[in-house]
């Protein structure tokens, strides 16, 4: 078991847990904290998808223990486990939430090569200079990034450390992701209208074992 502490500062938890570390499965529950500091579940838990070879560490605000085996690393196929601020929502349209959003088109890219300045980055394509080979569109062509949130996994960018995580739709089949969290369309657009930037949203996504 990790010991994790939420700052005060956090009033909004978006708590995510597996049964081990190694399922691409899981379960979703938002929570807010009332005024007398006590944790309220705030809507159903739900069912997530998550990378498909499970969970690993990843870089937070949490601290990895010594003796972890499971460490997450770029293309591992793992999402991130911890504690993590969030970024920013995002999608193909405007919406108007108490978050920061940014409306991304076919330009807008997730640099995922390591040995770029821009690894771990969403950058506008046409506004630098391109240094990588390996990236992938913030605008796909389907609907899995219509509606999105960032995470802030791996803030300093370090090389090979994992890089552009998100919450996200999932695919209709329902299979792993590369290390996103993923779920319905429909949850996604309730968390992002339920975000407030001043309760300082935070996820915490762990297996059970660790909770």
């Amino acid at each position: 078991m990790t010991k994790i502490t939420i700052p005060n500062t956090t009033s909004q938890l978006i708590k995510v847990t597996t049964k081990d570390w190694n399922t691409k499965d899981g379960e979703l529950q938002r929570y807010e904290k009332n005024k007398k500091g006590e944790w309220i579940k705030i809507g159903k838990t739900i069912d997530i998808v998550l990378g498909r070879n499970g969970l690993g560490w990843g870089l937070g605000l949490h601290k990895i223990p010594k003796n972890a085996k499971y460490i997450k690393k770029e293309g591992d196929g793992k999402s991130p486990a911890g504690l993590f601020s969030l970024g920013n929502g995002f999608g193909y349209q405007e919406f108007k939430i108490n978050f920061p959003y940014a409306k991304y088109t076919r330009t807008d890219l997730c640099v995922d090569d390591s040995k770029s300045e821009f690894y771990n980055t969403i950058i506008n394509s046409k506004k630098v200079k391109k240094d990588y080979k390996s990236f992938e569109h913030m605008k796909l062509k389907n609907n899995l990034y219509k509606y999105g949130i960032t995470v802030q996994h791996n803030p300093e960018n370090i090389p090979k450390a994992g890089s552009c995580i998100f919450i996200h739709i999932k695919s209709k089949t329902g299979r792993g992701t590369a290390g996103c969290t993923a779920m319905k369309e429909s949850e996604i657009t309730k968390i992002l209208k339920w975000l407030d930037v001043k309760k300082n949203p935070l996820l915490l996504q762990l297996p059970k074992e660790e909770l």
